[in-house]
């Protein structure tokens, strides 16, 4: 996977590949994916839900450009493999998710995976956590219309939010770095996650 799918399509960042080699995805897909727990491609994980591709997931941990003493905040935790895959590269992960189903899941598959540090919450995630703000790192796992404003309050001065872009169809990746002049934003690769839904993102319906 690491060399197929994530060296030679372009992720340089050694840190982010060492990380994708050390997180055993296989304990965070459902049994009935196991066979294809490493192929290059998001699987479900009910609820209408996913687990992104290795590809996507090394991409987002590649432009939050972390050196290991961050504290990072991974929205829409899911399966909980990239919260697992921000603990290899960061100091201290919370991960939040607005599925109780899921949430539940991934806190025991994440335990189950040796990263029990990793805090995981139950909530809004367009909120995000402000009372653990701010953060040095922020990936969103769930696409938006625009940035969503209490998550962008809620970094550091020069860190870096990370998210899919656009409508409910189609979003382009977006590196947004937090400046004393504003936002300034870099756009990545054109993706497609399921939408972000809450306050801070698109409402239900």
């Amino acid at each position: 996977m690491v060399e197929r799918q994530l060296r030679q399509r372009g992720i340089g960042d050694t840190r982010v590949l060492e990380a994708m080699g050390r997180v055993p995805r296989e304990l965070f897909v459902p049994e009935s994916e196991l066979d294809l727990a490493y192929e290059d491609g998001a699987l479900p994980i009910g609820f209408g839900q996913t687990i992104s591709q290795p590809y996507i997931v090394a991409t987002i941990c590649s432009l939050l450009e972390l050196q290991g003493d961050e504290q990072v905040l991974d929205v829409g935790t899911g399966s909980g493999y990239q919260a697992a895959v921000l603990a290899e590269l960061a100091r201290a992960v919370t991960t939040i998710e607005r599925v109780p189903e899921l949430y539940e899941r991934a806190r025991a598959a994440l335990v189950r995976a040796g990263y029990g540090g990793v805090e995981v919450r139950f909530g809004d995630g367009s909120l995000g956590v402000p009372e653990r703000a701010p953060f040095d790192g922020i990936a969103v796992a769930a696409a938006a219309p625009t940035v969503p404003e209490a998550l962008y309050e809620q970094l550091a001065e020069g860190g870096r939010l990370v998210l899919p872009r656009g409508s409910r169809w189609g979003q382009d990746l977006v590196q947004v770095v937090r400046t004393g002049s504003g936002p300034a934003q870099r756009v990545s690769i054109p993706c497609r996650f399921v939408p972000l839904l809450g306050a801070g993102g698109f409402e239900r319906g």
